[in-house]
């Protein structure tokens, strides 16, 4: 993947700057397109989502659960499709 690039985005009021992969910044303009919402509510409900973790890998988890299709069945322990995705949680599954 190419370099991040950081963005200030405001966030209930409050501006904060942002680190993202060009490919997970339009990733998330698409998602805000679909969705007719503005970029920084797309941000902000995930920021109030997002628990302890932080608000750049909870973007990239919550546009990964996006993409997946919702026929795919995750392997068990694998984080599930956007409605019942925690973005909060943290936790890490075994790796292979």
């Amino acid at each position: 993947m190419s370099r991040q690039l950081k963005r200030s985005v405001t966030i209930a009021g409050h501006q904060t700057s942002l680190s993202l992969e060009p490919e997970f910044w339009e990733a998330l303009r698409q998602a805000a397109r679909q969705e007719s919402r503005p970029l920084a509510a797309i941000i902000g409900e995930i920021d109030r989502q997002r628990g302890s973790r932080n608000l750049s890998s909870a973007i990239r988890v919550w546009l990964l659960a996006r993409a997946w299709p919702p026929t795919a069945q995750p392997a068990a322990g694998a984080i599930s499709r956007p409605t019942g995705l925690d973005i909060a949680s943290g936790a890490k599954g075994s790796e292979k």
